[in-house]
């Protein structure tokens, strides 16, 4: 299928248009941009410079992808990136923007839903069918996991590093590490193992649920320091991948040096009450 440009966009001739590509009105694509094929740009959506797309993207009105980091020391001179892989949704107002220092990259997986207004900053890294739900903000220099969901207006605090198949409920914030599988319930604060995302998971079986329940065990509950728990975890030679996953990224965060030394959220077995 031959490309589709409408007359009232804005296509820079350095842009790499590849076929089977739609391209509404008034759509802007500055500059050194890449579209890769099947993506579809809608009514007024802006692509900043440097803005690489994977094939099958969607991007609805108005949303601005590779903007300049918010960051009063970034330096427009430089050549800095948004990479983004295949077959993610970017909804109304989404605002991803690009890195921060010459040569790097903000970096988004493929098959994600970023939901109206919800915003990934400079230099994060955003991995495969991530979920941003409305409102939803990551900050600069932050990790998330696969399959990882954000809830409505929550936020992640700059430097941190969310784990897979984990999930933040509804106008919540973290300014600590959260490992993967848990159920983020309060500021900094987890309530247990997210059960329905690990089941829903294709590639997670009963071993694996078994195995991340006594690592999630041995951290949260067991009253060991965290090399402590650490050290038992290691002995867990059986483990396999996922379980294996959950043990390795206590290691990295006990291990983080500055800006990401910034620890390990906490659980408690009941919500207190909302003055958190």
């Amino acid at each position: 299928m031959a490309t589709q440009i409408h007359i009232t966009a804005m296509v820079d001739s350095s842009a790499e248009i590849a076929d089977d590509v739609t391209i509404g009105p008034y759509v802007v694509v500055e500059p050194d941009v890449v579209i890769s094929r099947g993506c579809r740009i809608m009514t007024g959506a802006i692509i900043r410079r440097y803005t690489i797309l994977g094939e099958n993207n969607i991007v609805h009105p108005y949303a601005v992808l590779g903007g300049e980091p918010q960051d009063y020391k970034f330096d427009s001179e430089q050549k800095t990136y948004l990479r983004i892989g295949s077959d993610n949704i970017f909804r109304e107002y989404v605002t991803i923007s690009r890195a921060t220092t010459d040569g790097g990259a903000t970096v988004i997986g493929n098959g994600c839903y970023f939901m109206t207004q919800s915003h990934v900053g400079h230099d994060s890294i955003i991995g495969d069918r991530v979920v941003l739900t409305n409102n939803a903000a990551i900050a600069g220099h932050c990790e998330v996991g696969d399959g990882a969901v954000f809830s409505g207006n929550t936020l992640l605090h700059q430097f941190c590093w969310f784990g897979e198949l984990s999930m933040i409920r509804g106008t919540k914030a973290v300014s600590q590490h959260v490992p993967p599988f848990v159920m983020v319930m309060g500021n900094n604060y987890i309530a247990g193992l997210n059960i329905v995302g690990l089941r829903r998971a294709d590639y997670i079986d009963q071993t694996d649920i078994k195995q991340i329940k006594e690592a999630y065990r041995l951290l949260y509950r067991s009253s060991l320091s965290l090399e402590e728990a650490l050290k038992e975890m290691d002995a867990h030679t059986e483990w396999k991948a996922p379980a294996a996953r959950f043990r390795e990224f206590v290691r990295r965060v006990l291990t983080a040096q500055p800006p990401y030394n910034r620890g390990l959220v906490t659980a408690r077995e009941s919500m207190r009450s909302e003055e958190d």
